[in-house]
């Protein structure tokens, strides 16, 4: 599994907080025997989020994209809106079940705004900015994203039983 990681935030773009969450996704795909091959931080500007997204996807080719950060109700919030502009298909069961976890832990889940989608033969999924809540999201999904990656690649099979 090729992953790329893009957080999103003004200050870590500065240098001036740390990439706890990037970290913290780094670590899973580790675990999970995947390979980050692009890790990246940006400044919540659509235009830059736009430009990484499609060149992971189109460029590079990964297999999915882990966005972390800019999910939120801020004005300079502006992933999911960037992620619209790039994806062709939505998948919202992913953000869903991504909330649905959080919300076991705080309400403020409900206050996420992130997606997930394809583009081409890549997922892209949003992520809070948090640690915390990375690894809460990644939890949800965990069961599934290997299964999806195959699909997506053309070599998944049937998932329901006959």
């Amino acid at each position: 599994m090729k992953v790329a990681i893009l957080t999103v935030s003004d200050k870590g773009s500065r240098g001036e907080r740390e990439d706890l969450s990037g970290a913290a996704i780094n670590e899973w795909v580790e675990r999970m025997r995947g390979e980050v091959v692009k890790h990246e931080v940006v400044p919540d500007e659509p235009k830059s989020i736009i430009e990484k997204l499609k060149d992971y996807c189109d460029v590079l080719g990964v297999d999915l994209v882990f966005t972390t950060g800019g999910t939120g109700f801020s004005p300079r919030d502006n992933t999911p809106e960037a992620t619209a502009a790039v994806i062709e298909k939505l998948a919202p069961g992913v953000s869903e079940a991504i909330r649905a976890e959080g919300l076991k832990n705080t309400p403020m889940a409900m206050l996420s705004r992130a997606i997930a989608g394809i583009r081409r033969c890549t997922l892209i999924v949003n992520l809070p900015g948090s640690r915390r809540g990375v690894v809460e999201s990644l939890v949800a999904i965990e069961p599934v994203i290997e299964h999806a990656v195959e699909i997506l690649k053309g070599e998944g099979g049937e998932c329901a039983p006959e």
